[in-house]
């Protein structure tokens, strides 16, 4: 299996990567370029590279000082690159860094018409939470916890 690079967004172009598969995964709430710079401040965000193109991307929603062990990870896969093994290496590494960062609750959110990702993270030990419709929207989003 093809090996990833991985990236931490750094100016505009890495930082529309991000948002490229951010909007193709979630096109419920598309994001814009300086949607993507504040939540690049407040949370950690990577991209994935396959031979140069990206490929997926992560949010680490880091602890906060009110819950210090509880970190969201989320990772995203375009469809086209799915099934491939890049979700795992994606997925492990989010993990581990929230781990690090002293995380011993681990939730995601997944937008629910995306199958293959409640899948995904039903086969990694995630159970709905929650489910939520946001404002103006149709498809609501599921809130999971790692058990």
């Amino acid at each position: 299996m093809p090996k990833l690079s991985f990236a931490e967004p750094v100016g505009d172009a890495m930082l529309a990567d991000w948002q490229h598969v951010h909007n193709v995964i979630i096109p419920t709430d598309i994001l814009s370029l300086e949607e993507v710079r504040e939540r690049a401040g407040r949370n950690h965000l990577e991209v994935a590279y396959l031979d140069g193109e990206p490929v997926g991307c992560t949010t680490i929603r880091l602890p906060a000082s009110d819950s210090p062990s509880m970190a969201t990870v989320i990772a995203r896969i375009l469809p086209d690159y799915r099934h491939q093994g890049f979700g795992e290496q994606l997925y492990q590494r989010a993990l581990e860094h929230a781990r690090a960062l002293g995380a011993t609750t681990i939730e995601t959110v997944v937008l629910a018409s995306n199958e293959d990702g409640l899948r995904f993270a039903e086969a990694h030990g995630f159970v709905e939470i929650d489910r939520y419709v946001l404002p103006g929207d149709t498809i609501a989003f599921v809130d999971l916890r790692l058990a």
